[in-house]
């Protein structure tokens, strides 16, 4: 039997060769880690002392060390097993164990030695192009086809695969519609590669589409991530081990919104760079977007910078690649400016500039994320909006304008369930909110109609019974439109609601 002083006796042995070695307590938990053991599986001390082995690794059978050979049998070889690194290869090794007591009651436990398996070079080739392929097609199933056309501007969206390593890196990038004609350009770097950067993209880019969903501000959408974020890494709410997500934390993110009403974006970052923006005279520049802390980092408050931009703007966004190719903010702007200059008017000639341009620069272990967009703006005949009084008896003439203003645009055809639409949203506004009211209406590819109010007291749906008097307003009106939702601003609230047009009824882009 061996005597086991803790944590302090392996850090400080001479473990530069043999195996690796770390110590399983009766719990099962990690009490004690040495450098060998660091350098092999690249984790350090304070990142495994007192997590369980069993989430680190569930094939050490810590609890039932008799199945292991015991280090003192020499020649005995140890079984094989495949451990996962910190960055998520998988590491062929052979085990040992001998149990150890201790001067201390209740610390006993196990050491575990590790022994790296040295694999033929074709073996290790044909894994590490098996892991590439694996990653490679999970990542493209992620990806959708084509960025989504909207009227609020063209994209275009780009990645290009590192030449070296797995192929798979952690830049993403982004586009969802959002509620009012706006969109929302995200962008996000994740430190890992492989499999990993794969399962972290999808984990939170699923996390920012719900919340995209909910019409949260950036800066807001940005601290909920980096609370998810969080949360995960210490193993909470997810049945993801740990070790598997943390790459999480150090993720940079960008998440923008532009509105097409007012040409309005306003975007937010946690150390993520900003985009490059080009106006419609060909001047290119980089705003100051305010400093935040990457994902994960303990960020108390985001903030976000609002930008007016000219129609037909084009902004560049981008992941870490093009930074460490570029290096500087003049050097990023330049390419744009290139890229506007040898491209003419059309976005996808000046998408296949910078991508031919960029390519060759790009490091092998990099790979890159790119979005490029070019702002529209909705035209003034496509938006109208009135203030709203607070009296009851100015829903009726709310009704009159509503119905000759579908007329202009030439959907008589929704004039019924508009009318009940807004006729609902504008009572309640007048009977739960408060002013200052209005009711706008805005004729996109969608009819939508929206009522905001200076109250942020939140609407409820519910099913009301056959005797109630009231209590149907958002019940009809979510069976009338195709979606409907809230949105919250410093000045209240909006309900929105949406509706399809017809193919010949939606207006031309």
């Amino acid at each position: 039997m061996g005597t086991l002083h803790g944590a302090t006796s392996l850090r400080t042995s001479d473990c530069s060769g043999g195996p690796a070695a770390f110590v399983v307590d009766a719990r099962g938990l990690v009490s004690a880690w040495s450098p060998t053991a660091e350098h092999l599986l690249g984790y350090e001390t304070a990142e495994v002392v007192g997590r369980p082995v069993a989430e680190l690794w569930p094939v050490i059978p810590w609890d039932a060390p008799q199945e292991l050979p015991s280090a003192f049998e020499a020649g005995t070889p140890g079984p094989t097993a495949v451990l996962t690194h910190r960055q998520g290869h998988p590491v062929p090794v052979t085990l040992a164990a001998y149990p150890v007591t201790s001067v201390v009651p209740g610390s006993e436990g196990t050491v575990i030695l590790v022994t790296a398996v040295s694999l033929p070079t074709a073996v290790q080739d044909w894994l590490h192009h098996r892991e590439r392929i694996a990653a490679g097609a999970l990542r493209s199933r992620m990806e959708p086809a084509d960025a989504p056309d909207h009227s609020a501007a063209w994209v275009t969206r780009s990645y290009v695969p590192a030449r070296g390593g797995t192929g798979v890196n952690g830049s993403w990038a982004d586009v969802i519609p959002v509620s009012g004609a706006r969109v929302a350009l995200v962008v996000s770097d994740v430190p890992a590669a492989g499999m990993q950067a794969t399962v972290c993209i999808g984990l939170i880019g699923a996390a920012v589409r719900t919340l995209a969903e909910l019409d949260l501000a950036p800066e807001e959408v940005l601290a909920r991530l980096d609370d998810i974020v969080s949360r995960f890494a210490a193993g909470q709410g997810n049945k993801w081990s740990p070790s598997f997500v943390e790459r999480l934390v150090g993720a940079t993110y960008l998440y923008a919104v532009y509105d097409p009403i007012t040409r309005r974006c306003v975007m937010a970052s946690a150390g993520h760079p900003p985009p490059a923006v080009a106006d419609p005279d060909g001047s290119v520049h980089v705003p100051e977007l305010p400093s935040n802390r990457p994902l994960g980092m303990g960020e108390p408050v985001f903030e976000s910078l609002d930008l007016e931009l000219a129609e037909g703007s084009t902004l560049l966004f981008y992941t870490g690649g093009l930074v460490r190719a570029c290096r500087t903010d003049d050097a990023i702007a330049g390419l744009l400016s290139r890229a506007m200059r040898q491209s003419g008017p059309s976005i996808k000639d000046a998408w296949r500039v910078t991508v031919d341009t960029v390519t060759p620069l790009l490091a092998a272990e990099d790979d890159l994320a790119l979005l490029l967009v070019r702002t529209r703006a909705l035209s003034g005949d496509r938006v109208v909006t009135w203030e709203l009084p607070g009296d009851p008896a100015a829903v009726a003439g709310m009704r009159s304008r509503v119905l000759q203003q579908l007329d202009q645009w030439d959907l008589g055809s929704l004039d019924f369930t508009t009318e009940l639409i807004a006729c609902e949203l504008v009572t309640n506004a007048i009977r739960y909110g408060r002013e200052p009211m209005q009711l706008r209406l805005i004729h996109d590819r969608i009819l939508i109609c929206e009522v905001s109010d200076g109250s942020s007291t939140s609407p409820h749906i519910r099913r009301a019974s056959a005797t109630d008097e009231g209590g149907r307003g958002l019940f009809l009106v979510a069976n009338c439109a195709q979606r409907w939702g809230v949105r919250y601003t410093n000045q209240g609230k909006t309900i929105w609601a949406e509706q399809a047009l017809d193919a010949e009824a939606a207006p031309e882009p």
